[in-house]
């Protein structure tokens, strides 16, 4: 025991796995209080936890440590951290390292183009305090993420907001007094009148003065931002993108200041000013941070959006009356009301009434869904002509929406397999970047012409400025972003970054059959009637008969007849032969369904139809004949029948270039022959779920990466298995957690649309990276001066600077293209 007392302690809780029983409970509590710190230690079986007394030093890590060793386990908790004053690539890098570094954290991952953190620890080994105050020992300020989306949202918003209003008045009051600044110096260059007229109206050293001034109160006052973030961050050896712009303005300023104030201290003929330069740098990049800002308030609008889908108020029943009551009020069970014109307000399931439901923004299909009692109705969506009411089943984060954008979420933070490399690279970026300055300053100042000192400054800031961490930081974050969040809009849902990327690498589509290419269900198919017979009489009669059977063939044979408007009368005399057919009596008429020998048990000869019988056999139907008053009437056929979308989704796929292949459970006949009419490359047939993982792993080794498209419940494992796995979902089931990517509609052109949209976005990474890269590559070497032998070109610092500040704006508005891609 420590001579600590308990009320000195801080509590903590850790949650603990694998304990089954009461000596498990003293078996983890002895382990704890072995762990150097403890002070006292209660574990909760029925919990399962244990509240630990801390000592106030403590590192709550021994005590992690101290449960893994006694054979359980602390599972890993995710936070999130939004955080303020990321301006670049190695910001995020230093961020990582700082919140990586701190102790319970298992790993972080920093996204510039959100300003969020999100790390995975051990759950109780860190709190969002330690988070918080290692993210501002690294120079940057924390901002907690909210349970409440809705309020997290407009709290992020609104600090968008006013920062966008701090770079905007930045930005006028520093162009204000940029460009008389500009004017003095450029253009009595460009203009030699205006030149004369200004030296002789003023002089030249009052122009100085003047100058001196006004790009004072630039770097000092709207410029302020880049000095009080850069040169902290300067002083603990993580210099970031703001100390590149400090570092250049203050040079080309300090150095102006000594040329005005005390020429005679530089070497004669050298003593020129460049207070031009120094004022134009911080007015263009406070330009591009106002642009730059703009276009990423616009990669996020999908959330913005989504969130947006969620009615305020809802209309709930309270002492038999419907009122408006405040959404976060509503709880399972209630029961609500739906207006016409209303948007639903959580996910529910009708009790009475009827109408359509736009449901077009949670899965993309445009066709509005009619909804009658039992029908479940998803929050978010918009209620047409008809009324209804329908009871709360999931409300708050436990709704569809409330999943999707968590998923769109979770999506958008991820970093890609890509991403490792861009970051290892950026953290040394601004370093390297400072140490090519340096060098360019030296080579100058002794292999220059004269004035050497002017030469070397001038290149020295030219490389500083030019440089642009920004637009590599943001190359991969912001098509992220943009492309999961137009998927969310087309109702695909990418469960993670990795499915981004990988789905459009696959070579091999794999489509479960039943549910994926057929709709899932029997269904009347044909109904071809014997001369003399009406087709619509036939259907009525035969499905007044089947109407007394619960066979699955009966089913589907009633629904189209009673889907088609037909009035079924009553049978009587039910018989069914199992295994052969079925006879009644309906409208006083005699009429039996059944197989070929059946009708041939009951005497009736079914040549007439045999030509129909050999089509329906090709496509893998099994033809049911019917007849009515002993004479031949129809041939019938039910089966599970292919999706209407399907044939132009497989055309699709095809046209991408894919392999198509068909894994199913279902007899090979059937499947050869679907697979026949569909044009699809490779059939596995009559499989078990253990068989389809074999057929995966065969296909890959045959084509190359695989990704699976089955229901999500039946292929769980051959989801799991493929290299992506695609769920077809319902609108109403979208937590398929064995996917990597989930269709709100069972559609299968969705996923067509979800290859194509990866495609565009890893192409949309690719051209970003290109130009991120290749700007850095090929302008840095060019303002330090590596054309001026051959060509005697030099790069302003001022060009340096509108090109540094367009470069990130390209970027970003490259990722924007993705919100117009269309299907």
């Amino acid at each position: 025991m420590n001579a600590i007392t308990e009320a000195d302690a801080f509590q903590r809780r850790f949650p603990v796995t694998g304990m089954t029983c009461a000596s498990c409970v003293r078996r983890v509590e002895s382990a704890i209080r072995a762990a150097p710190g403890v002070i006292d230690a209660s574990v909760n079986l029925a919990t399962e936890s244990a509240d630990v007394a801390l000592s106030p030093d403590a590192d709550p890590a021994p005590v992690i440590a101290a449960i893994q060793r006694a054979g359980y386990d602390v599972p890993a908790e995710t936070l999130q951290i939004d955080i303020d004053g990321m301006t670049c690539a190695s910001c995020v890098g230093r961020v990582e390292k700082a919140l990586s570094a701190t102790p319970g954290v298992v790993s972080a991952a920093v996204n510039l183009a959100t300003g969020r953190a999100t790390v995975q620890a051990r759950a109780g080994a860190v709190d969002q305090t330690a988070l918080a105050e290692a993210i501002r020992k690294a120079g940057y300020e924390p901002r907690a993420v909210t349970a409440d989306r809705a309020a997290d949202s407009a709290d992020r918003d609104a600090a968008r907001a006013a920062d966008m209003a701090h770079l905007r008045r930045d930005l006028i009051i520093a162009a204000a007094l940029t460009v008389p600044v500009f004017l003095i110096e450029m253009g009595g260059h460009a203009i030699p009148a205006l030149h004369h007229w200004l030296a002789g109206s003023f002089g030249q050293q009052n122009l100085h003065i003047i100058s001196f001034v006004l790009t004072t109160l630039t770097l000092f006052g709207p410029g302020l931002r880049f000095f009080s973030k850069g040169v902290p961050a300067l002083l603990r050896l993580a210099p970031d993108m703001n100390s590149l712009v400090a570092i250049g303005a203050a040079a080309a300023w300090g150095y102006s200041s000594v040329a005005t104030f005390l020429p005679q201290a530089l070497p004669e003929g050298s003593a020129h000013v460049y207070f031009e330069a120094a004022a134009v740098i911080v007015t263009l990049i406070l330009l591009g941070r106002f642009l730059e800002a703009r276009a990423r308030g616009r990669t996020s609008d999908a959330i913005r959006h989504l969130m947006n889908l969620q009615p305020l108020v809802a209309h709930v029943q309270r002492d038999g009356v419907f009122v408006e009551t405040p959404l976060e009020a509503v709880a399972a069970g209630d029961v609500l009301q739906a207006r016409p014109g209303d948007r639903i307000a959580v996910d529910g399931v009708v009790l009475s009434g009827a109408s359509h439901v736009d449901e077009s923004m949670i899965s993309g299909e445009p066709v509005p869904v009619a909804k009658s009692e039992g029908s479940e109705v998803i929050g978010g969506t918009i209620n047409q002509a008809g009324a209804f009411t329908y009871r709360a089943e999931r409300v708050g984060a436990d709704t569809v929406l409330a999943q999707i954008i968590r998923m769109v979420e979770t999506a958008q933070g991820a970093k890609l397999p890509i991403q490792g490399l861009v970051d290892r690279i950026t953290m040394w970026f601004v370093p390297a970047v400072m140490a090519v300055a340096a060098i360019t300053f030296g080579v100058w100042l002794v292999f220059g012409p004269q004035p050497a000192l002017s030469f070397a400054l001038v290149n020295a800031v030219a490389v500083l400025i030019i440089a642009c961490p920004c637009a590599m930081g943001l190359a991969t974050p912001t098509s992220i972003m943009v492309g999961t969040g137009r998927a969310a809009e087309l109702g695909v849902l990418f469960r993670n970054g990795e499915a981004l990327q990988s789905l459009g690498d696959a070579k091999v589509i794999a489509l479960d059959k039943t549910g994926t290419l057929t709709v899932g269900k029997p269904a009347l198919t044909d109904l071809d009637v014997a001369p003399g017979f009406d087709r619509a009489e036939v259907l009525a009669l035969v499905a007044a008969v089947e109407a007394q059977s619960e066979h699955p063939v009966a089913t589907a044979i009633v629904t189209a007849a009673r889907e088609q408007g037909l009035t079924l009368a009553d049978a009587s005399d039910f018989s069914t032969d199992v295994g052969m057919g079925v006879k009644a009596r309906v409208s006083g008429r005699d009429v039996a369904i059944g197989a070929a020998r059946y009708m041939a048990q009951l005497g009736v000869a079914v040549t007439a139809l045999e030509a129909d019988a050999a089509r329906l056999g090709a496509e893998a139907k099994t033809p049911l004949y019917a007849a009515v008053d002993g004479r031949l009437a129809a041939i019938i056929a039910v089966a599970d029948p292919v999706r209407p979308t399907t044939p132009r989704a497989i055309q699709a796929m095809h046209a991408l270039g894919l392999k198509v292949a068909m894994i199913t459970g279902d007899n090979r006949r059937t499947a050869e022959a679907i697979a026949a009419q569909l044009g699809i490359d490779d059939v596995v047939a009559e499989v078990l779920p253990d068989g389809k993982v074999a057929a995966l792993n065969r296909l890959r080794e045959a084509h190359g990466a695989v990704a699976f498209v089955g229901d999500g419940i039946n292929d769980a494992p051959a989801l799991a298995e493929a290299d992506v796995g695609v769920a077809i979902g319902t609108g109403s089931d979208v937590a398929i957690e064995s996917a990597d990517v989930a269709l709100m509609s069972g559609d299968l052109n969705g996923v067509t649309n979800a290859i194509a949209l990866s495609r565009a976005t890893m192409r949309n990474i690719r051209q970003n990276l290109f130009w991120a890269f290749g700007y850095n590559a090929a302008l840095i070497p060019v303002a330090a001066g590596v054309l001026y032998p051959a060509t005697g070109l030099l790069l302003s610092p001022m060009l340096g600077a509108g090109a540094m500040a367009l470069s990130s704006v390209f970027v970003l508005g490259n990722a924007l293209r993705l919100r117009k891609f269309n299907p």
